[in-house]
């Protein structure tokens, strides 16, 4: 009998703050930085180092959404810094739309991020410089873990290595099969 084993990451709320926080003051002038922009920001950035790194930066846990992935402690984080006053949540138009804004009024601690994480945000972040709420959404829907679970589901952090155009060590390998034999997917070897 096969025995299949996930990869288990304890979730690091104080980084997914400061995470959250980092995020939200670099997409402060993008006309599209709200929410949506946040919440594919932060998924990149966690899911883009368990490729490169073998483990994501804060643990959160995603959640398929219609509109891409989302974390599912975004909301509560999110309230709880304005309760605190480290941050405002700000309404704006643009092109018709609602943009929903965190606007951080402290700095985030970069201390908590060791520069390995630090160097995958700001690639992240630097990778969808320019793009609008809906191209990062529709970039998100193109991902492995979004596309094998149905909405509402947790994606698995394994879903990172399925595809994943990186130079493949044998322990990754070894989780990019394990996870496309249970969800029933192709691999590359």
């Amino acid at each position: 009998m096969c025995e299949h084993r996930s990869m288990q990451f304890s979730y690091q709320e104080p980084k997914f703050v400061e995470l959250l926080l980092y995020v939200a003051e670099r997409l402060r002038c993008d006309r599209a930085g709200g929410a949506t922009k946040v919440n594919k920001v932060l998924f990149f950035a966690d899911f883009a180092h368990v490729r490169r790194h073998g483990r994501p930066i804060t643990g959160a846990e995603y959640q398929k959404l219609p509109h891409g992935p989302a974390p599912r402690r975004l909301k509560p984080v999110r309230d709880r810094l304005v309760a605190e006053g480290a941050a405002e949540l700000h309404h704006e138009d643009f092109l018709g739309y609602t943009v929903n804004r965190l606007v951080p009024l402290r700095p985030a601690d970069m201390s908590v991020f060791t520069d390995d994480e630090v160097a995958t945000i700001n690639s992240v972040l630097d990778d969808l410089a320019g793009l609008n709420a809906r191209q990062v959404s529709d970039l998100s829907h193109e991902e492995a873990g979004w596309l094998l679970v149905d909405d509402g589901e947790t994606i698995p952090y394994e879903a990172a290595l399925v595809g994943a155009r990186q130079v493949a060590t044998a322990t990754s390998r070894a989780l990019e099969r394990s996870v496309a034999e249970r969800y029933g997917l192709g691999h590359a070897s």
